[in-house]
């Protein structure tokens, strides 16, 4: 089976530490995907920066293709600052290099042309590709989308433009109550969503399909560093799920879901043994 996460490239940098990782959600999911044993690759342009160096090697080490992505001459990479406190991070802020602009994919014929060999796609709101997202419309494979947790991607503009080409929907809803994340669901696919998955903090989490609500258990340890753990966790769920031949408009049986969520769990805990979203620290002045 063939993974791609298509949209943004950062460098999270850690503020009390002075060093540096690659990461952002559309490289995350191909990274972790590949660790999961699919083939993966990620689409997405590149600044001609070093943070942007930083990214694409680590991703053509890790075996993650990378042949449909550009680099624009002029951009800067996004650099999102985070501090790390007993294994939690937290962001506190986010930019680029000054008198830089910031980078977009765009999808014209070629990057259509290549999209069309994998099984699933993945994209998310900080790719900001919302208008780009209809452009899969009559796509075969598994499309999924990671609007995180920012009101301002819960709107009823956002979820409009963004959920008819949507498969299975993420949200992070750690401070949400079961009630209010069954409002949310239900809003979210009645624009066409045919799954969604609740992250829920320590609650564990929630997935929506059919008629049926399935609930999922975090693996609790003591962690190195959480930067990833969302997206480690619906990466694997989703490799999970495909896995075990669920398909496009198929039902999820019982056991299917289960094995997901147990699966995600186990590989999500793992990676919360290591530092950054998947390693390659690199110190920044």
């Amino acid at each position: 089976m063939k993974f791609a996460g298509m949209g943004d490239n950062v460098v999270d940098r850690y503020v009390n530490k002075k060093v540096m990782f690659p990461g952002g959600n559309a490289v995350n999911f191909a990274v972790y995907a590949r660790k999961c044993g699919m083939d993966a690759a990620y689409l997405g342009v590149f600044a001609d920066d070093p943070e942007g160096k930083l990214i694409r090697n680590a991703l053509l080490e890790l075996g993650v293709d990378v042949s449909g992505c550009t680099v624009m001459e002029g951009t800067a990479t996004e650099r999102c600052d985070v501090i790390l406190v007993d294994g939690d991070r937290t962001f506190v802020g986010s930019g680029w290099e000054d008198g830089k602009e910031r980078k977009t994919l765009k999808l014209g014929q070629k990057e259509l042309e290549y999209l069309k060999q994998f099984d699933v796609i993945h994209c998310g709101c900080y790719a900001y590709m919302e208008d780009e997202m209809r452009k899969l419309g009559e796509f075969d494979c598994i499309r999924t989308f990671d609007f995180s947790s920012e009101e301002e991607y819960r709107s009823e503009e956002y979820l409009k433009m963004v959920c008819p080409y949507v498969d299975i929907a993420l949200f992070s809803g750690a401070e949400m109550s079961d009630d209010q994340i069954r409002v949310l669901e239900k809003k979210v696919r009645s624009y066409g969503v045919s799954c969604v998955l609740v992250t829920n903090g320590t609650k564990g989490q929630l997935l929506f399909e059919g008629d049926r609500e399935h609930r999922g258990q975090v693996k609790r340890i003591e962690p190195v560093d959480t930067m990833g753990a969302g997206d480690s966790f619906f990466t694997a769920f989703v490799v999970s799920l495909v896995g075990q031949g669920w398909e496009r408009h198929g039902k999820m049986e019982e056991g299917m879901i289960q094995e997901a969520f147990a699966s995600a769990a186990d590989f999500s805990s793992k990676n919360c043994l290591v530092e950054g979203s998947f390693g390659f620290a690199t110190p920044y002045e």
